[in-house]
């Protein structure tokens, strides 16, 4: 058995004496393991770091196995997140979201949003509208998605600020007036692909959004907390605003 593919360093663990398993993202094979054989070595060391880039020969003797990797390295995107808090935590939160799905279960689009992430990890409100983008998608694969495209009310397009907690659909401003209170705020950004984000303040709401359904579906049904480095995005996007 054996594979050809490209991914996206999401971590690593000492493996005996000189090698290491590699976690890593990949566009075709979902998020993957193997072992690279003297991978703790002083040459591999800086390839494998978290955020890099990479080609990937992958074989194994069955499917099933843990199997072993041949890695080059495609870009070194590692080396750009280490002074910046908010790439450092994008990154962590995104392999741990990743986690939460089956290995080895294709998901292109999140790869793809991934990537940008790291692209556009130097940008902070870009990151953090990047990143919400990928919890949505994220939500969606989970079986949770939102629905963002009309009013639950109206069935209107236009105008949608709220997201029912019930039954996380969009509700415009003139139907969720009444009960403003009970509902869940939601920039344009979020339900308009075409609309970017613009202030840390609004990206900050749209994570507190993400993050309840998120808190009801996934987390507390596994008997999981919020990751720690979801807090610790958030509060380094706010030390930027």
């Amino acid at each position: 058995m054996e594979w050809r593919d490209e991914g996206i360093i999401l971590g690593t663990r000492r493996h005996g004496e000189s090698s290491a398993i590699v976690e890593v993202m990949t566009r075709a094979h979902g998020r993957h393991m193997g072992v690279v054989r003297g991978g703790r070595s002083k040459r591999m060391q800086p390839m494998l770091q978290v955020g890099n880039h990479v080609s990937l020969h992958w074989w194994a003797r069955l499917d099933e196995h843990l199997g072993s990797y041949q890695i080059e390295p495609l870009s070194f995107s590692a080396a750009r997140l280490i002074d910046l808090p908010v790439a450092l935590f994008a990154i962590q939160l995104a392999a741990a979201h990743l986690r939460l799905l089956p290995e080895r279960d294709p998901h292109e689009n999140l790869y793809e949003t991934l990537q940008l992430l790291l692209e556009h990890c130097d940008t902070p409100v870009a990151a953090g509208e990047l990143l919400l983008r990928f919890e949505l998608m994220l939500l969606e694969e989970l079986g949770f998605g939102l629905d963002l495209k009309s009013c639950a009310a109206t069935g209107g397009t236009t105008d949608l600020i709220y997201v029912s907690p019930k039954s996380g659909r969009a509700v415009s401003r003139d139907a969720g007036a009444p009960w403003a209170d009970r509902l869940l705020a939601m920039p344009e950004f979020v339900c308009n692909s075409r609309v970017r984000a613009e202030t840390v303040p609004d990206i900050c709401t749209a994570f507190k959004l993400t993050g309840f359904f998120f808190t009801r579906h996934v987390w507390e049904p596994r008997g999981q907390q919020q990751p720690e480095s979801r807090s610790g995005f958030i509060s380094a996007l706010n030390r930027t605003a």
